[in-house]
This record gives structure tokens, C-alpha cells and sequence, in this order.
């Protein structure tokens, strides 16, 4: 496998989530398959990395120790999971059910047929909710995701 890099980004010294967000943003412009390494001394890094790698496709090939409390992570650019995209997006993570629903409800009505609403949210009954929700009524589940362990995506349409 070729590990060679097209960018290295030292982000020693800044913390957490910044590494991450500077990966992202190199990550962003490179073609699918190209590697970068990005260096941080900041302890959270490596699990930042992996759980949004998790999320996007992308992937963490190596880690290695450099002088000091410094690592240095390959990461290279994948194509990520597709998916259905969507019109509007409503993040209700840290909110308690039924207010995912209520609040998807809420913006659904206001939709056009045929547009697609992306509900993201980490309520533990939130699986069994959609079901219930979309068995009986306007509303379609088009397709779930969960990005990370108890976090879904459920993509929802007005029929």
C-alpha cells in the first residue's frame, strides 16, 4: 500500500478539536485515495480521528510515536458511506424523546412533498420512535445510519 503523503499539517500545541478540523479541512481538497499525515500532541486527537473517520469513510492507516508526546497519523481520503442527501438537516442530539419527533414533525409540515429531512440524534429510543412514527402516517423512512455506536441518521420524506 502507498502511504506517501500529498500534505503534512503540524498542529502540535493546539488542542482538541482543532487538529481534527485542520485534517478536514486538507482532507477536503484532496482526491479520494490520497494520504496526509497530520501531528498533534494533544491526547484526544487519536480518538477524534477514529470516530470521525467512523462517520466520513476516511481512514486513520497509521500512527507513530514522534519525539516527545508528538503523533503523526496517516490518514487517507475515502469517497465515505452514500447516502441520501437532504434538504434540511436537524441535529437533536442531547435532546430527550419525543422532541426529535416533535421538532422533525414540526419542519416536515412546513416541507414540500418529495424533500428529504436528515434527523440526527443520540436519544435511546429513538429507532423504536421513527418506526411508530412513519408505520402510519405522511412521513416515509427512506433510509438510517448510525455513524457511531447510539448516534442515527434517519433520513425522512413527506410522502
Amino acid at each position: 500500500m502507498n502511504t506517501r503523503a500529498a500534505v503534512t499539517l503540524d498542529m502540535s500545541g493546539l488542542s482538541c478539536p482543532l487538529p481534527l478540523l485542520g485534517a478536514k479541512k486538507i482532507l477536503d481538497d484532496l482526491p479520494d485515495g490520497q494520504h496526509m499525515i497530520l501531528i498533534s500532541d494533544c491526547p484526544g486527537t487519536g480518538d477524534d480521528l477514529r470516530a470521525w473517520a467512523g462517520i466520513t469513510g476516511h481512514e486513520v492507516v497509521r500512527t507513530e510515536r514522534l519525539n516527545g508526546h508528538r503523533i503523526a497519523y496517516t490518514i487517507r481520503r475515502n469517497a465515505g458511506p452514500a447516502r441520501f442527501g437532504g434538504n434540511v438537516m436537524l441535529d437533536m442530539r442531547g435532546a430527550a424523546c419525543p422532541g426529535p419527533i416533535v421538532e422533525a414533525e414540526r419542519l416536515l409540515h412546513g416541507m414540500q412533498a418529495g424533500e428529504v429531512l436528515v434527523l440526527i440524534s443520540n436519544c435511546p429510543g429513538i429507532s423504536a420512535d421513527v418506526e411508530a412514527w412513519t408505520a402510519d402516517s405522511a412521513v416515509e423512512l427512506i433510509d438510517r445510519f448510525e455513524p457511531a455506536p447510539g448516534e442515527y441518521e434517519f433520513y425522512l420524506r413527506r410522502r
